[in-house]
């Protein structure tokens, strides 16, 4: 019996978001879904900040230059959140 295993491609291909959620949509054919408030600059953006994004890091990151945000693939698909802002004390 042989079968052929799909290539997993991680790559970004399309971005879309919603009011709560974020959807990123893989070149391998998966969609990663993760609720905005992960991600407190993408939750506060306008929705046109949130459609100004470009494809980096060799296609497995993106990139919002109007809110100085990154996310990678790698993070989402391990389903992590931004980290929490530290607050330093002088």
């Amino acid at each position: 019996m042989s079968f052929s295993a799909s290539v997993a491609d991680e790559r970004v291909l399309d971005v879309q978001s919603t009011d709560d959620t974020l959807s990123v949509s893989l070149r391998d054919g998966r969609v990663i879904a993760v609720p905005l408030v992960w991600y407190p600059r993408l939750l506060s953006a306008t929705p046109a900040q949130r459609r100004n994004w470009t494809i980096a890091g060799g296609g497995y990151g993106i990139h919002w230059p109007d809110l100085d945000e990154d996310l990678s693939t790698q993070g989402l698909l391990r389903g992590a959140p931004a980290p929490k802002a530290s607050v330093h004390s002088k």
